[in-house]
């Protein structure tokens, strides 16, 4: 289970390599990530984390799960499948299959929030809930543009986009960060971390709840509202975390990811709100969202994805601390460059340059992921060896 997001990443890779003979590359790499390796890992990950921070007994087995996760990658392969060989149904029914598998996650996360006992720290699960509602809405959407293009479609895409990536993925991942980041930091928690988390929950949601509803008006009042409110909600919850970097700056691949991730999502934020109210009309908004998708692709959704794994692989992979300790330094090897060398060049990437600067920091963008993987699939082959 634990290999399913990085059987995707090396998708892209493959994609990377393979691009110039598929015509709908671009949105296969997006779903590849957002779709394939991103939605894997958070319900993997947030089962994980929903059962740590409820303080629940680990499930008697795992067939539940892996029940969910077998329907969940059937309908991705099934959407991939059909945006690749233009079968436009094939990937509704895909969609139909991920929704369930997404419904019966939530359906799993409700049911062991009713069982238990209040806890300090049960607000994440309270995230990954909204997280669930948001793409709950999105796949129906993404499934309707698949077989329907009309003048409604630039903004069921801005819709679609927004709901997943600022719900599904960024809710998650605020919602994680409140324990995972001083876990990795190996720090104390900020003082009222739990609490921050607590009150930017409400501005989350309801701050994307009027970006949906504004975006589909085209109300761009109601655009800005909501952009407003979901950052004011970002900041809240990020807020702890910049106070314990403080106390314990970062000092490994993991930290430094998460970190340059977290800055990478403020500043797609500040170019989406930019380029929504700049727009005049829904077409323009859509026909300019690439520039957004930069940032919040690669700069954000990648580093916080692998970040991430480069510190609970090694953990979660048994043998105690000491095979853990090993993993992560392999996991870690030539960190600096390698952190260094995939946000400089996602910073050249997103601006305005030349055609050889783009494919040479594209490239480079592209061995900084396979720096990552190499080693990850070592650490798993020796792990199950």
């Amino acid at each position: 289970m634990t290999a399913l997001p990085m059987a995707y990443l090396a998708g892209l890779v493959v994609l990377a390599f393979s691009h110039p003979f598929l015509p709908s590359w671009r949105w296969l790499a997006i779903h590849l990530l957002l779709l394939g390796a991103v939605t894997n890992a958070i319900v993997v990950w947030g089962a994980h984390f929903t059962v740590a921070v409820l303080r629940a007994p680990a499930p008697p087995n795992r067939r539940g799960e892996t029940a969910r996760l077998a329907v969940l990658n059937v309908g991705v392969l099934a959407v991939l499948f059909g945006a690749l060989v233009g079968r436009p149904w094939a990937g509704v029914a895909g969609a139909a299959l991920v929704f369930t598998a997404i419904a019966a996650h939530a359906h799993w996360l409700a049911g062991r929030l009713r069982a238990a006992l209040p806890g300090r720290f049960t607000v994440t699960v309270h995230y990954y809930l909204a997280a669930t509602l948001a793409i709950g809405v999105g796949i129906p959407v993404g499934a309707w543009m698949l077989v329907v293009d009309d003048a409604t479609r630039p903004r069921l895409t801005l819709f679609h986009a927004h709901v997943n990536l600022l719900g599904w993925v960024t809710l998650t991942v605020l919602g994680t960060l409140l324990t995972l980041w001083p876990t990795v930091l190996r720090a104390r928690m900020a003082a009222g971390a739990a609490r921050a988390a607590t009150l930017a929950l409400p501005l989350l949601t309801t701050g994307l709840v009027l970006l949906g509803v504004g975006l589909l008006a085209w109300w761009r009042t109601v655009i800005g509202g909501g952009l407003v409110l979901f950052v004011l909600g970002a900041l809240t919850a990020l807020r702890p975390a910049i106070t314990a970097a403080r106390a314990r700056p970062p000092a490994s691949f993991a930290t430094w990811s998460i970190a340059a991730a977290a800055g990478w999502l403020l500043v797609a934020l500040a170019v989406d709100t930019a380029t929504l109210l700049a727009s005049t009309g829904p077409e323009a908004a859509a026909g300019r969202f690439g520039i957004v998708l930069v940032p919040l692709l690669a700069g954000f959704v990648a580093q916080v994805l692998i970040g991430s794994l480069s510190y609970l692989l090694p953990v979660v992979l048994g043998g105690g601390p000491g095979p853990a300790r090993r993993r992560i330094a392999i996991l870690d090897r030539n960190w600096p460059q390698r952190v260094a060398m995939a946000n400089a060049a996602l910073v050249v990437f997103a601006l305005p340059s030349p055609p050889f600067v783009r494919i040479t920091t594209s490239l480079l963008i592209l061995a900084a992921l396979v720096q990552f993987l190499v080693p990850a699939v070592r650490v798993l082959l020796a792990a199950r060896r």
